[in-house]
């Protein structure tokens, strides 16, 4: 294996090479343009993803390439935590959205508003639009902006308003916080990016912000986070949900309103009140 990053600002990982449809081509294409993508797509198409699509790299993660196969890499993402493989996430991305890990470098720095232009300059040219959650290392400040390390051994400029530390403390309100920021955002299966997210996603992207390493599914979050009496879950904590006999299939943030979470396809970021049929498959809340 070897260790290559995503060097698009979105890079959606699916099943095989062959789970794409022609619909899809916009998020696999050299440049990808997972905004339009998702953009075009009704609650028919988007339904069809399950079965498709997995997961989604941002900008500069780190990925290890099992193997090569008519232009896509069989991947893991090790900073997606899972169950399936102890390396990482699996799947496939196309070949062109990987290219050679950014240089190290002290003090990680993440996006902390929906989406970022990254500048080859201090307040000059935008390069790229970055999502929501892309972490990447800091090399120098001046004058409001941040040199960031980009894939390819290049750089570029962030300002300093859209970036949080990923060292920096957090209190259970940034969660809330955090996810507020996507609020009817409409549901995208396997979204972890500003363009459209999944219930787990939203967990797994805000917790990347904030510095926390958390599974991508929500029945690894489950298993992996510590549990609760749900009767005792406070804001900022996590409801999961089953049916009778089956995994863990839906997460959300536990809110004063109830619970802020990516529903389902067909539907858009929420918060508010649980509804019956929600407290019917409560099975267990978790606590950071």
């Amino acid at each position: 294996m070897k260790l290559a990053a995503a060097k698009v600002p979105v890079s959606t990982v699916w099943t095989s090479p062959d789970a794409p449809r022609d619909v899809d081509a916009p998020a696999i294409a050299a440049q990808p343009d997972v905004a339009a993508w998702a953009a075009s797509m009704n609650t028919e198409i988007r339904l069809g993803l399950h079965g498709r699509t997995l997961t989604q790299l941002l900008f500069a993660e780190p990925v290890l390439v099992r193997s090569e196969r008519d232009g896509w890499s069989e991947i893991l993402a090790p900073w997606q935590p899972s169950s399936q493989d102890e390396l990482g996430y699996p799947g496939w991305v196309p070949s062109s959205h990987l290219g050679e890990l950014p240089q190290s470098a002290e003090s990680p720095v993440t996006i902390a508003v929906p989406t970022a232009s990254l500048l080859d300059e201090p307040g000059g040219r935008p390069v790229a639009e970055l999502s929501f959650a892309t972490v990447l290392a800091s090399v120098e400040q001046a004058n409001g902006f941040t040199r960031v390390a980009t894939p390819d051994a290049g750089s570029a400029w962030l300002a300093d308003d859209v970036l949080r530390s990923a060292h920096e403390p957090s209190e259970p309100e940034d969660r809330l916080k955090l996810g507020s920021l996507f609020l009817g955002l409409e549901y995208l299966w396997g979204g972890t990016a500003a363009y459209g997210l999944d219930c787990s996603g939203l967990v797994h992207t805000v917790s990347r912000v904030l510095g926390l390493r958390t599974p991508r599914d929500a029945h690894d979050q489950a298993d992996t986070l510590m549990n609760i009496p749900a009767d005792e879950a406070r804001p900022g904590d996590l409801y999961f949900f089953a049916r009778p006999g089956k995994p863990v299939h839906h997460v959300g943030f536990v809110s004063p309103e109830g619970m802020l979470h990516a529903s389902e396809t067909g539907k858009r970021l929420e918060n508010g009140p649980l509804t019956d049929e929600r407290h019917a498959m409560l099975v267990a809340a978790a606590r950071y």
